[in-house]
Order: C-alpha cells, then sequence, then structure tokens
C-alpha cells in the first residue's frame, strides 16, 4: 500500500481553476487552496459541490499547503493524484501482485524511449526481453463503465504508436490502466470524447501491444492495487 504522510481532511469542492487550483470549503468552515495534481477535464469526478478529501502537508518547496487526493461517491473514493498511479503500480509489481508482470529483476522509472518521450517503468531482466510499462490514470465514468481518456490527448496517441515501435523492435509493451474509481464493471476507450484515440488502442492491442486494466482499492490511510478490470476494446459503442 502507497500511505498518506498524514491524515486526510475532509471538504467540499468550491470551484477548480488554472487546471492545478481548487478552492474547498473545510469542515469548520475555512476556505483553502489546494494543489490539485490532474491534468485531465476531470469529468465525472471534479464538480462544484463535490465532497472530496485533502492531505495537509506545508513544506518550505510547496507554494501550497493542501494536494486534492480523493473524491467521495456514494460507492467509495476516486483517486484524482495522477501523481500517485505510477508508485501503486511499481509497489504493487514489487510486491508480486501482477502475474503479467512478475519475474523481473530491476524496475527503473522514466527511461526515455522513442520519440522525446518517456516510459514510465522498465522492467528488466537478464534471461528475458525488456518490459516497457506506460500508465495511465482513469477516473470517468460510463453508464456501468470506465472510459478513458476524459478530454482528447494527442499525447495519448503518441504512447500508443511508440509503443507499438517498441513492440517490433522485439521488446515487451505493455500499457496499463490504473482504474481509480470503485464503479464501473467495465473499461472502454472513450470514442466519444476522442475517437481517434479508441482507433489507436485497438490497433496496438492488435499489433501486440498488451493491455492490462486493474483497480486501485482505496482507504483513507492509502492506495493500494486491487483486481484486475473486464476490457472491451473492440464494439465499444
Amino acid at each position: 500500500m502507497i500511505k498518506f504522510s498524514g491524515p486526510l481532511h475532509k471538504g467540499t469542492l468550491v470551484k477548480r481553476y488554472k487546471r492545478f487550483l481548487a478552492d474547498v470549503t473545510l469542515e469548520n468552515g475555512d476556505i483553502v487552496t489546494a494543489h490539485c495534481a490532474n491534468t485531465g477535464s476531470m469529468k465525472t469526478c471534479g464538480s462544484p459541490g463535490d465532497t472530496i478529501w485533502l492531505l495537509y502537508n506545508p513544506s518550505p518547496k510547496r507554494k501550497l499547503d493542501w494536494s486534492w487526493e480523493y473524491t467521495e461517491t456514494e460507492n467509495g473514493y476516486i483517486g484524482i493524484n495522477t501523481a500517485r498511479p505510477n508508485r501503486i503500480v511499481e509497489n504493487a509489481i514489487q510486491s508480486d501482485q501482477i502475474p503479467e508482470l512478475s519475474g523481473y529483476e530491476s524496475i527503473k522509472r522514466e527511461v526515455k524511449y522513442g520519440t522525446n518521450s518517456k516510459i514510465d517503468l522498465l522492467l528488466e531482466s537478464p534471461d528475458r526481453a525488456k518490459c516497457y510499462v506506460e500508465i495511465k490514470n482513469v477516473t470517468l465514468q460510463g453508464q456501468d463503465c470506465i472510459l478513458f481518456p476524459d478530454a482528447k490527448t494527442e499525447r495519448g496517441i503518441r504512447h500508443l504508436r511508440e509503443l507499438q515501435l517498441i513492440k517490433n523492435q522485439g521488446c515487451r509493451a505493455v500499457m496499463f490502466f490504473l482504474v481509480n474509481r470503485p464503479d464501473g464493471s467495465v473499461f472502454k476507450p472513450a470514442a466519444d470524447i476522442h475517437p481517434e484515440y479508441a482507433e489507436e488502442l485497438s490497433q496496438a492491442h492488435h499489433a501486440g501491444v498488451e493491455i492490462l486494466v486493474y483497480r486501485a482499492e482505496h482507504s483513507l490511510e492509502g492506495i493500494q492495487l486491487g483486481a484486475p478490470v473486464p476490457q472491451q476494446l473492440t464494439n465499444y459503442h
């Protein structure tokens, strides 16, 4: 489990603005500005009036003392901090919780590959092909499903194409979707939001890029990897 550095504090979202800022009313009535570590649209997980949870972490190196970690739903919590998924997946690999990614001797972070990109995790062993793992945070709710992306992402398309190139070079290429919310029974590409991404994901899958989808489990103490989630990469409309 990736544990929080301190207790989480409950509040109500007033508004999110400038992408990385959020005004929040705490339970004692104080209004604070929190850092929002999420570059997506945050559809279905960040509307004014939502109950959210903040981490208080003052530091001379930080401009803001508060960080937005969760949005609360009737079924549990949504992890909105996109700085967390890579560590969650890395920790799960080290703990041998992901059978598809077990058996590697070393894990490297942020290794350059492709065209001016960095892979989230590179798994290596002397007797095995290198394994490149790209990780995406999934928070968009559909009708009894979970969708990605929540906004158009040319960067996401570039990653899929670079993973295909890596696969063609004889390495393993993995796109890992971390479902960071408790609801939704199946993962699908958000074709209505970005049809080109949906097509590229299907193409990458057919080209041999491995698609893994797992759900995160949340508590007020921390986050850990949970069970795999069924995926539907074709006939998703």
